[in-house]
């Protein structure tokens, strides 16, 4: 594939510019880093001022995605969620990734809000902060008033935010159909990453989605008193401008810091780790995103959670898969656990599960034989997935969420409470998890949808016969073979069986002394015997660039 036949270079030759300069300037760097002077490690810096080739790898990543902008800072938050693509090492550093950029002028924001809102700011809002209590890549939040009394933030997307994002998207979409050309990046499945970011993205510049998800959650925890949801208000709501309760509380990053004297630390973890837990297990609709930013404590020890923009649903095939690995993992089950695996992930067809089947083993043993005192479940995870991804073992990205979330979840308990065990929270939801495997209701269930499905193949089979039938029988039957990567090894035979031709036709020329003749040679055999050489050394070049000259299976 030629970097010409991309449209999106001639769309956004600009920005192609941009990214290429930054990614240029940090592979410099890397180089420096390995090879230059010690003194010249510090010349080129990043835009905070660290210098560059003084960092690992996975830093100079990170630090190049927060220099590309809003489109790059946040597929490094989503790669960060991907453990099972990136590495665990490369996962943890990107969750550094700092969205903070500079606010939009007032006029700008309030221009922005009266288009969207369709009035004056004045008849919206009885005050309105022109002040952004904070600024990240999509959007910024003001505090505001409404006419009412109550106290309530308002969130506006960035000025011409979308139309960036979507050239960026465009870019990335180019990026893609380039790696997946690469080797080195295939197992990564390069478009398919960068078109769940895409719907990723579009789904974070609609602020009614999660509004909706805000209701959602609301509903969930109506009769929840130890839980708050914030409330929103809809006709103050489009997809560029999301308005919400203001919500007072601690928030558990500051919670050692600034909570109240008497207040047991360890009881609002597990308040917050149970509330998670719910949402997962029961609910099957969670926030994904439980960092210590986004849950609050309120008088009364009410936890209240915020920022309802990464959500995840789990169905009843996830909750299945669920309660068997952790099945598997308690009875020491390493072979059914190596099936679990290999059945929700995308395995190579070149996987060794013999090897694979070793390391599981050695991973049961040394988890499932822990008590719940001691049970390490981000280490736990986190060992999982570095396995799987050595293995190039794609998991979903459903799955890879809710682990990334558990891994978030733990790393926030214990913030809050070190000696706190997100497991012993944990084994209720998983004795509920084996039960419901169980449930006659839930057999019926399954006997029911099986049963339909059945009726529904019954139904069509005798009519899918009949036209094979009369397709045979009037001569119409065709079956279509595709034959991948055959080509260019049809290429090569024809270009081999050319060479061959050449090379005899040309020794019967000269051995024959075919006129013109020059120093008692014939010139068209001496012609043919050279295009011949060229051709078998285009052939030999062609097979040991590929490898496959005797590479023996």
């Amino acid at each position: 594939m030629k970097i010409s036949s991309i449209p999106q270079i001639y769309r956004h030759v600009g920005r192609w510019g941009e990214i290429l300069s930054v990614l240029s300037k940090y592979e410099l760097a890397a180089w420096i880093g390995r090879l230059g002077p010690d003194f010249a490690k510090d010349l080129l810096k990043a835009r905070g001022g660290a210098a560059i080739a003084r960092h690992s790898w996975q830093t100079r990543l990170r630090l190049a995605m927060a220099e590309l902008g809003p489109t790059f800072i946040k597929l490094g938050q989503i790669l960060s969620t991907r453990p099972d693509l990136v590495g665990v090492e490369l996962a943890d550093e990107l969750k550094h990734l700092q969205t903070e950029v500079a606010a939009d002028p007032p006029e700008v924001v309030r221009q922005t809000i009266e288009n969207e809102l369709d009035a004056p700011i004045a008849e919206l809002f009885a005050e309105f902060d022109d002040e952004a209590m904070a600024s990240a890549s999509i959007g910024q939040v003001h505090r505001a008033k409404l006419h009412s009394g109550e106290a309530v933030v308002v969130k506006v997307q960035h000025a011409d935010i979308e139309r960036k994002v979507e050239v960026d998207l465009d870019i990335l979409v180019g990026m893609a159909q380039m790696a997946e050309r690469i080797p080195e990046f295939q197992n990564y499945r390069p478009e398919a990453i960068v078109s769940e970011f895409r719907r990723t993205m579009r789904r974070e510049l609609d602020f009614l989605r999660e509004e909706r998800n805000m209701q959602h959650f609301a509903q969930n925890f109506r009769h929840d008193p130890a839980v708050h949801i914030p409330q929103s208000y809809p006709k103050l709501c489009t997809d560029r401008v999301l308005t919400m309760e203001f919500v007072e509380g601690i928030k558990l990053l500051d919670v050692n810091r600034l909570a109240p004297p008497g207040i047991d630390l360890g009881e609002v973890a597990r308040r917050g780790a149970d509330i998670c837990m719910e949402m997962i297990f029961s609910h099957g609709f969670y926030h994904a995103d439980p960092h210590p930013g986004n849950l609050l404590l309120m008088d009364d020890n009410v936890i209240a959670l915020l920022d309802f923009g990464m959500v995840g649903r789990i169905d009843e095939q996830l909750l299945d898969d669920m309660g068997e690995m952790l099945m598997a993992v308690g009875n020491q089950d390493s072979e059914y656990l190596t099936t679990i695996i290999t059945r929700i992930g995308a395995a190579p067809p070149e996987l060794d599960r013999a090897t694979l089947g070793i390391d599981v083993a050695d991973f049961v043993a040394h988890y499932g034989s822990m008590s719940l005192d001691n049970f390490d479940l981000s280490g736990a995870l986190n060992e999982l997935v570095d396995m799987i991804r050595r293995y190039n073992i794609m998991l979903p990205a459903r799955i890879a969420m809710l682990i990334k979330t558990m891994i978030t979840l733990e790393g926030t308990t214990r913030l809050v409470s070190p000696s706190f065990s997100l497991i012993e929270v944990m084994a209720p939801y998983q004795k509920k998890m084996f039960w419901r495997q169980f449930s006659p209701k839930r057999r019926l269930r399954k006997t029911r949808r099986f049963y339909s499905e059945i009726r529904y193949l019954m139904s069509v089979f005798p009519r899918g016969m009949v036209d094979i039938l009369e397709q045979v029988q009037s001569g119409k039957f065709d079956v279509h073979l595709d034959h991948r990567g055959l080509e260019p090894s049809v290429n090569r035979l024809v270009l081999g069986m050319l060479a061959s031709a050449m090379i005899l036709g040309s020794t019967l020329l000269l051995s024959h002394g075919v006129p013109p003749v020059l120093w008692s040679i014939s010139v068209p055999g001496a012609i043919g015997m050279g295009f011949s050489a060229a051709l078998g050394l285009r052939l030999w070049r062609a097979i040991n660039k590929s490898g496959h000259l005797d590479r023996r299976k």
